[in-house]
């Protein structure tokens, strides 16, 4: 019975080890379970790991399978050892014959990221591929203790048990603080943002934050800024921060956000790679968001004193909001 409840356990975790019969001790092969829901079975501990995404990238090599990553996609640019490794193309357009020429016996693929029908071609060719698309802290925590069995590996447990310490004291530290709406830029030509599905709003909820745009459907929305100006939201927090991206913000005078100075940048290659950076940036996040309510609360202070002072909002009647 309790062999039973253990097998059990490992099934609900998503990592399966098999054994080769039932009088042998545990072999190495090893089946998991990706963020796809699909199992990935290998025969020995993966070798030769091919990356398709920075934050899978980031994640094996927190697993302690760096030594076996031989390639990785465009932008995987930590650590550095990672810039080191041979390229294999954007995460939205391959180098099909590059992978293979590798001889991977694994591939971590961007479940939302890659091209499909090139991972359909490379599972056609007869390569494992493991679908990563982390959408929550739990995930990455997750991530990292099942690419650590993949690899034959204790460091991705150990990993994910400090992450998952780091990420209580957070939630301890910031639970019950007031709420302070924020509009989350990714990229500012077409103006995007991200939804409630992303783990970065998750990490603004963590912080006490409102995601404006977070009901809206797409994971990754398109929006106009007429909707960020009738949101009227307490602060913008740019990720993108090339050109003028945040300057653009302010010519907005009357704007919650610009008026009490609650314009802030953030690392976008820490915060939006679900990896287990993501919770060094969640860190700066909520100290971001805690100057934003400090000044929130100081200006509803001082309206209340002077009730003849009154909010703008922005009418929009053309705004079509997300596409």
């Amino acid at each position: 019975m309790t062999a039973r409840r253990s097998l059990r356990a490992l099934f609900a975790a998503g990592i399966v080890f098999i054994s080769t019969s039932a009088c042998t001790a545990v072999s190495a092969t090893v089946s998991v379970l990706d963020d796809s829901g699909n199992a990935v079975t290998l025969a020995a501990p993966a070798q030769r790991i091919v990356s398709l995404a920075p934050h899978a990238t980031e994640l094996l090599f927190a697993a302690g399978a760096g030594k076996q990553v031989v390639g990785v996609s465009e932008y995987s640019d930590f650590p550095a050892a990672a810039k080191q490794l041979s390229s294999v193309g954007g995460s939205g357009q391959l180098d099909i014959e590059r992978i293979v020429s590798l001889k991977p016996d694994l591939i971590i693929a961007w479940g939302s990221g890659n091209n499909r029908r090139q991972i359909a071609r490379l599972r056609k060719l007869g390569l494992t591929v493991f679908e990563s698309e982390p959408r929550s802290f739990e995930a990455v925590a997750d991530s990292l203790e099942r690419l650590g069995a993949l690899v034959g590996r204790n460091e991705g447990r150990i990993q994910a048990q400090q992450f998952r310490q780091q990420l209580q004291t957070l939630q301890q530290h910031y639970a019950g603080r007031s709420p302070v709406t924020v509009f989350y830029q990714i990229w500012s030509a077409p103006l995007m943002t991200l939804n409630d599905a992303h783990i970065v709003s998750q990490a603004i909820k963590l912080c006490g934050g409102v995601n404006v745009f977070g009901q809206l459907k797409p994971l990754v929305p398109t929006i106009s800024r007429e909707a960020v100006l009738t949101a009227n939201p307490d602060m913008i927090i740019v990720s993108d921060q090339k050109g003028n991206s945040l300057e653009r913000w302010r010519s907005f005078k009357r704007m919650q956000a610009v008026a009490r100075g609650n314009l802030m940048t953030i690392d976008g290659g820490l915060m939006n790679r679900a990896g287990p950076r993501v919770i060094e940036a969640t860190r700066t996040l909520c100290k971001q968001i805690d100057q934003a309510r400090k000044r929130t609360t100081k200006n509803a202070s001082e309206t209340l004193k002077n009730p003849n002072q009154t909010s703008q909002s922005y009418p929009d009647k053309n705004n079509k909001g997300a596409t």
